[in-house]
């Protein structure tokens, strides 16, 4: 015995199994009275979510300091792309330990790696290069891959439906920031201008007349702020198109919102699909958006295996890698083993977080992505063990150890592809170009910046 514990403890990493707990939301001032059946209650949940400073005073009561109203209310004014959004759920998992009130539990809150990308604030901002030259509103261009409004037909055989612009909650580092939530004092945001009801028959149009595109992704927004007839109705027409085989339903609220995806109505209504992808020889997935292990609850356990059995195939992880949130070995490791060995989450992909504005604090730099995933290998299954991956615009998705070139010092990488996008189909040379991909300067060494300094407007 002594032997496997010397054994565990002089590896990189140690695992140690934890189980999941729900923080007791009675800790804040503002929900001392709240009772479980509220909290599980996903209406209760919506009323509730803080929306700006004021709301969260009203929660935190005396806990925190003034001065962290102060730093948020200045990045909200000055530099958020995204507006204040967040259930009571997301909230609750912040500092679930606790501290003093005032300074001692405001330091807390600040440390915290859920608040940090949930509600930024000014001073997690960097001064130099809080944005990079190259960032963009759309840094994916999915719009312009658009064959009917929200359908981004960007992957030979693959498409993305975004069925509407809103989601239960908004993450500070969302890359479609240009068209989701509601706008800000930096981002006047995008418009869907279709109704629904005709955005989805171009969408189902378009898929009949496509018959090479067999995977479906249902995303938004979240899917979970599509009203569940609208939704289960769209999912029923997908499963009628004959050549579609995949579909893969897009919600950050099963992490968020827990309490949505155990509505009976919405329970029983997956089941139906979920039935009906069977029978259809379809695979139904749910893909969620967790990024640290403090956020797997037991709530959210048990929206992911109610969906599992009521017949949903897998219900799969897709993080993003964030400085201060998960961009550690451990840290990344903790939530993994959180998903699969607690919450029958699949660990699939960490994302690096995308160029867009003012997002640099969060970005990492692809050779730390490699050693990231160098650091988690041999720990979890082979089929749980997630792929970190780099969203390259106008590529998609390229495992970072299929890098073409890299030049180090300026931070700038070269990616190739093998197929062309939705708006390169007359495009000769699109398979044989090279895609840049950039680094977070603050990352690169002082010739690097220099570099960028005197190339920033190239």
């Amino acid at each position: 015995m002594t032997e496997a514990l010397e054994h565990a403890a002089r590896q990189p990493y140690t695992y140690v199994r934890k189980e999941l707990v729900e923080p007791d939301w009675r800790r804040f001032p503002g929900w001392r009275a709240v009772t479980e059946a509220q909290w599980r209650d996903a209406q209760w949940q919506r009323v509730n979510c803080v929306k700006n400073a004021k709301q969260l005073r009203k929660v935190m009561g005396d806990l925190l300091a003034e001065d962290f109203y102060e730093d948020l209310d200045a990045d909200q004014q000055r530099m958020a792309t995204m507006s204040m959004l967040i259930p009571p759920q997301m909230i609750n998992t912040m500092v679930p330990e606790g501290a003093s009130p005032g300074e001692a539990f405001t330091k807390a809150f600040l440390a915290d790696p859920v608040r940090n990308y949930m509600m930024p604030v000014a001073s997690d901002r960097l001064r130099e290069w809080t944005s990079h030259p190259h960032s963009s509103r759309d840094s994916l261009h999915e719009a312009e891959m658009w064959v009917v409004e929200g359908l981004t037909h960007r992957y030979p055989t693959k498409v993305l439906a975004e069925m509407l612009s809103t989601c239960p909650q908004y993450c500070g580092h969302c890359t479609r920031m240009d068209l989701v939530g509601n706008s800000t004092p930096l981002v006047d945001k995008h418009k869907l201008s279709l109704k629904p009801v005709d955005r989805q028959d171009q969408m189902i149009d378009y898929l009949k007349r496509t018959p090479g595109v067999r995977d479906v992704v249902v995303s938004g927004g979240d899917v979970a702020n599509v009203p569940w007839p609208q939704l289960e109705s769209f999912l029923m027409r997908l499963l009628d198109i004959p050549t579609v085989r995949d579909i893969r339903l897009a919600t950050k609220a099963l992490a968020g919102l827990p309490q949505h995806w155990l509505q009976p109505k919405v329970v029983e209504g997956l089941e139906r699909v979920a039935r009906t992808a069977r029978r259809r020889g379809v695979n139904l997935a749910i893909h969620t958006h967790v990024n640290h292990a403090q956020s797997v609850t037991p709530l959210v356990a048990e929206a992911a295996r109610t969906a599992m059995e009521v017949g949903v195939r897998d219900v799969r992880n897709q993080g993003v890698l964030m400085r201060g949130v998960n961009a550690t070995p451990d840290a990344l490791l903790d939530l993994c083993f959180a998903l699969q060995g607690e919450a029958n989450i699949l660990p699939y992909y960490f994302y690096m977080c995308d160029m867009i504005p003012n997002a640099e604090h969060w970005r990492v730099a692809v050779w730390e992505a490699m050693e990231l995933q160098h650091a988690i290998m041999g720990y979890l299954p082979g089929y749980a063990t997630p792929r970190i991956v780099c969203d390259v615009p106008y590529v998609g998705k390229r495992w970072v150890h299929q890098i073409s070139e890299y030049d180090r010092e300026r931070g700038i990488s070269y990616w190739t592809k093998n197929y062309r996008t939705g708006i390169e189909l007359q495009d000769d040379a699109a398979l044989d170009r090279r895609y840049p991909y950039y680094d977070p300067i603050t990352s690169l060494p002082e010739t690097g910046k220099q570099w960028w300094t005197e190339h920033q407007n190239d």
